[in-house]
């Protein structure tokens, strides 16, 4: 569960992604890190009875990696 300090200025975001499997779910991450900083991909969660995987990232929209450094 995210707080208010994940949120709290402009430009952060939560993102939750769901995904068919832990392949594709790494692949999302991997697309959001190139555009953003983000914290990388939280443990991916299967829950029984769902076909899909879960999993969460932070994200600031105002500092992209290829204008960093």
């Amino acid at each position: 569960m995210e707080n208010d300090e994940h949120v709290a200025e402009p430009g952060l975001v939560v993102l939750d992604i769901a995904a068919a499997d832990e392949v594709i779910a790494a692949a999302v991450m991997d697309a959001l890190q190139r555009q953003w900083a983000t914290s990388g991909m939280t443990p991916v969660r299967r829950t029984p009875g769902e076909a899909r995987v879960r999993s969460r990232a932070y994200a600031d929209l105002r500092h992209r990696p290829d204008l960093v450094g």
